[in-house]
């Protein structure tokens, strides 16, 4: 029975991981035949082939390691270009900087859009929610409880910053510095009043964390229009949540050693499965949301740092040197790479 719950839940990693990368490469594909960019191959999963189909053009490959994926095009490789005969008008190079933009772009808009219809299929299926950012419940003797906090407040900031969504309420707790202690501004009956909660720390073997005593509960909601609503909101507050989280990482609010790669997502595939479909299909539009936002930062390697330098050129009316830009990507390429090894290697012992 271990064993096959293992294999079941590898087998569900590989196909929601799947499914995001090949999303995001074929958002990069469909921009780049609909522009007359040659491309060389599409493959899913990284590593040797395992299986491969010429068409006309492009090359349909399935490799052996099923993580990452990508699609190769002509003016990525200007040796590659020059070995093959590839005509100038068939390159990224030959393309306006509008539709370079594009192919770039809907990488990760394929992974924003697949994203959006999953979440509102899950509303239409089981139901949304408000989201309001309202306390349902608060626990006798706990930091919240006595700090004075009751049910049926409403939260408004946490440290400051301004909270619209039970989301907000939960990744702002996360963020706060439970030896200072956390701000919560509530209102109460049209009254507005700051609470101090320090919260309790709690051990057990894998990790500690720290409890307020707060149970939150939006109100639940159904059929077409909530699930629009619903989706918006939501779709909102993941962008949000993203932006906040890379913003204190820059800023070092958060460590490194805090982050998640693909050993941290495996190890919470297992409890979505065992939630159901529907948490599943909220783990992949989140990580899609993920991938998306990450790959547009304008960093080298990603999509967003090639969306730079097509911006960088639409300013300056010239195109940066491509071998220079060639360097630039493969140097961020190698420190992607450092970076992913660290990430796994905390992973794995948070595992242990």
């Amino acid at each position: 029975m271990f064993n096959t719950t293992i294999i079941l839940n590898i087998l569900i990693f590989i196909l929601i991981l799947g499914f995001i990368v090949f999303i995001h490469e074929f958002g990069h594909f469909t921009w780049a035949k609909l522009s007359g960019v040659y491309v060389y191959e599409f493959a899913i999963g990284m590593g040797p082939k395992l299986l491969s189909k010429k068409g006309k053009e492009t090359e349909y490959s399935l490799r052996a390691i099923p993580i990452g994926g990508f699609c190769s095009l002509a003016g990525e490789d200007i040796d590659n270009d020059d070995d093959n005969k590839i005509p100038k008008s068939k390159r990224l190079q030959g393309k306006s900087c509008f539709k370079r933009f594009l192919i770039m772009f809907f990488g990760a808009g394929n992974n924003f859009i697949s994203a959006i219809l999953i979440l509102f299929f899950m509303a239409l299926i089981w139901g949304g929610n408000t989201m309001e950012p309202k306390i349902t419940s608060v626990t006798k003797n706990t930091p919240a409880y006595e700090a004075g906090i009751k049910k049926n407040d409403i939260i408004k900031e946490i440290d400051n910053k301004k909270v619209s969504t039970t989301d907000d309420i939960a990744l702002y707790l996360v963020l706060s510095d439970p030896k200072k202690g956390t701000d919560i501004l509530i209102e109460r009956d049209g009254v507005e009043k700051t609470y101090k909660v320090v919260p309790k720390k709690v051990k057990n073997k894998k990790q500690t964390t720290y409890v307020y005593g707060i149970g939150m509960k939006g109100e639940d909601t159904k059929g077409f229009i909530p699930s629009i609503k619903y989706t918006v909101k939501k779709t909102g507050s993941l962008f949000k949540q993203m932006g906040v989280t890379v913003a204190y990482l820059f800023t070092g609010h958060i460590k490194l050693n805090q982050l998640s790669g693909p050993v941290g997502i495996y190890s919470i595939v297992g409890e979505q499965r065992k939630e159901g479909i529907a948490s599943i299909l909220y783990l992949i539009a989140f990580l899609s949301i993920n991938v998306g936002f990450i790959n547009l930062l304008p960093l080298p390697a990603f999509d967003g740092g090639h969306i730079l330098f097509i911006i960088i050129e639409a300013i300056k009316g010239s195109p940066v040197d491509p071998k220079l830009e060639a360097k630039i990507h493969t140097a961020g390429l190698v420190l992607l790479m450092i970076l992913m090894l660290v990430v796994t290697f905390n992973d794995i012992l948070r595992l242990f």
